[in-house]
């Protein structure tokens, strides 16, 4: 398999299926399939109760078998490390000016009012 694509594989049963392209598209989004890779996933699939229209979409994804046996039973999952992202910074800067401005306005309004007001 290449390095430079995303290969995920989940073994359900003995059954192996490369759902990579479905992730973008999962419902539970793409945490849950990773965290479901390079193990039997069987419990992690059935715990769900997905219908039966999900298991057909399966047969599409799926790329042969493997010996159970081989595959551990657990795998700590470790997030992904996300590195220092500037465009993320600077919208939380303009979410944080969106909330504090108008309060400081408002707050200017009251301190006029209140020091321009005639005992």
């Amino acid at each position: 398999m290449p390095n430079d694509q995303l290969y995920a594989w989940l073994g359900h049963l003995i059954s192996v299926y490369d759902v990579t392209p479905f992730m973008d598209d999962h419902p539970g989004g793409d945490e849950v399939l990773l965290s479901a890779t390079r193990k039997d996933a069987t419990n992690d699939f059935e715990d769900v109760g997905h219908s039966d229209t999900a298991r057909e979409m399966m047969e599409k994804y799926y790329i042969g078998e493997i010996d159970a046996s081989t595959v551990p039973l657990k795998r700590t999952y470790i997030p992904p490390q996300q590195p220092y992202n500037p465009d993320k910074t600077l919208e939380f800067l303009i979410k944080i000016l969106q909330f504090l401005v108008p309060l400081m306005i408002l707050g200017l309004a009251f301190a006029v009012r209140y020091y321009t007001k005639e005992k």
